[in-house]
């Protein structure tokens, strides 16, 4: 809860803000569901265009290159032209997207089709939470910013059931149509953001304070509490806290843009700023470099591996990834103000080293008997099953919300991008090597890498990251101000 902030009901979530969040959650669904719906898809372009298995890693990677581009240029058009046209923006480029892969009358076509929606991926997963942070109050932003998770998982399961349900068609027609369908809710969300407010941080350091009051007395629980959140980016901003006059004009060294603000966040960073690019990006590169991304998008190839041969069941099987991932990223909605960020990525962590050794394990004995260990095949699903838990009670959603709200209003747009960028990269990786790591190591092998590479990266959050909870978006810069500082603050 913003320190100082008279009468706020830290337990009430502000209806506006929640739908306002919602809505701009809505892009995250249709990623979710590009992401799932393509790893039961693949098993039918494979058949269909005859490709081998690196032309189908880079089919599913290829998005996620794109995306690099459109979260690096996101985070300059948001601050350029608003939070919430950013998100129209990657609605419309993501409907294109779509609307050309249901086409796909050829392999070639279809990665265009997959690179223009990767551009639009990029946008998303930058703007999505970034205005969720921006519109909520302390006490609530952990909620509010991790529902682009939530909607991403919502989006994965129902790509998965996709897969099920559209599986039985005529082979030229059911993955196009898994895949095209997502043009749809693409167009709605671009029309039905544009009845959606700005993000008031945007407007204040645009100048516009008149709006940006309007705004955050309706995001904002009482008058008390919308007013000093007003004073607190004002002063961050460098506005006299007592200034009302509706537009004001700000000078061109506090706004966010041009060059000079990438020399002074990535060539000149002051020691705080450093540490919070330092913990964005960190953060970002282990989300997906613990293997996630292999789970997700190859999980009909990992209950192969382990012994379920049907398609139609490792697609059934796959739909169990879905709803697990949605059932324990809702948990972990509720639980990110009220245990915090930190507690939660610890958790986490611990849990999917220990997840990801068994499932390198039996999957090792399953492969080597050639399924004839049922038991083995269990417990191979069980840990996968396993992994997504450990992954969405902490790492997958904490890792939005915490870069989110880390960087300084004046960096934000970049900082993010960047982390995105990031964050992209790592997927892509994954996702077009996990097949020939496989191949080189065998797939229990890889996911022995994968154990490793969280044991690294819960030393990395243990040590870099400090706790978020109840601190104000204006308070993130001090919290972060020397390595000493922050060695305290994650003292548990």
């Amino acid at each position: 809860m913003e320190k100082g902030t008279a009468g706020e009901n830290p337990t009430r979530i502000n209806k506006y803000a929640s739908a306002c969040a919602i809505v701009a959650s809505m892009i995250s669904i249709i990623f979710g569901y590009d992401t799932g719906v393509m790893s039961g898809a693949m098993i039918f372009v494979k058949k269909e265009f005859k490709i081998s298995d690196a032309k189908t890693e880079v089919l599913a990677g290829i998005l996620n290159l794109c995306a690099l581009v459109g979260s690096l240029s996101a985070g300059r058009t948001s601050d350029y032209i608003g939070r919430r046209y950013t998100i129209v923006i990657a609605s419309v480029i993501f409907l294109c997207g779509s609307v050309l892969m249901g086409y796909g009358p050829s392999y070639a076509v279809l990665l265009v089709g997959r690179c223009i929606a990767g551009v639009g991926v990029g946008f998303a997963l930058m703007i999505a939470p970034v205005y969720s942070a921006e519109i909520s109050s302390p006490s609530t932003r952990g909620f509010l910013s991790s529902l682009p998770e939530v909607g991403i998982s919502i989006g994965i399961l129902l790509g998965y059931l996709s897969n099920y349900i559209f599986s039985g068609l005529p082979l030229r027609l059911g993955w196009r149509i898994m895949l095209g369908i997502a043009a749809i809710p693409s167009l709605l969300l671009a029309i039905g953001i544009l009845k959606m407010p700005e993000s008031p941080r945007w407007l204040i350091m645009k100048g516009h304070l008149g709006e940006a009051k309007e705004i955050m007395h309706k995001v904002s629980n009482d008058p008390e509490e919308a007013e000093f959140r007003l004073r607190e980016i004002k002063k961050v901003i460098g506005i006299d806290e007592n200034c009302d006059v509706d537009i004001v004009k700000i000078p061109d060294s506090v706004k966010s843009q041009g060059e000079g603000v990438w020399k002074e966040l990535l060539l000149k960073p002051t020691k705080s700023l450093r540490w919070i690019l330092i913990a964005g990006i960190g953060i970002h590169f282990f989300e997906h470099a613990t293997g996630i991304e292999a789970v997700i998008l190859y999980s009909h190839k990992i209950f192969d591996k382990a012994g379920v041969h049907d398609h139609k069941h490792q697609i059934l099987a796959t739909v169990g990834v879905g709803l697990t991932k949605l059932t324990f990223i809702l948990l972990s909605t509720l639980l990110i103000d009220r245990v915090g960020r930190r507690k939660l990525l610890l958790t986490s962590l611990s849990g999917m080293v220990v997840t990801l050794t068994g499932l390198g394990i039996f999957l090792t004995l399953a492969e080597h008997s050639g399924g004839k260990l049922i038991w083995a095949l269990v417990l191979s699903i069980i840990t996968t099953y396993g992994v997504v838990m450990f992954f969405n009670i902490g790492l997958g959603p904490v890792t939005w919300v915490y870069t989110a709200e880390i960087f300084p209003l004046k960096f934000r747009g970049l900082g993010v991008g960047i982390g995105v960028a990031v964050n992209r990269l790592m997927n892509a990786t994954v996702s077009m090597s996990f097949l020939s790591i496989s191949a080189a190591i065998t797939t229990g092998g890889a996911f022995f890498m994968f154990a490793g590479i969280s044991v690294i990266a819960l030393i990395f959050f243990y040590f870099f990251l400090p706790e978020t909870k109840g601190k104000s978006l204006e308070e993130m810069e001090a919290l972060f101000t020397c390595s000493k500082n922050v060695s305290k603050e994650v003292e548990i």
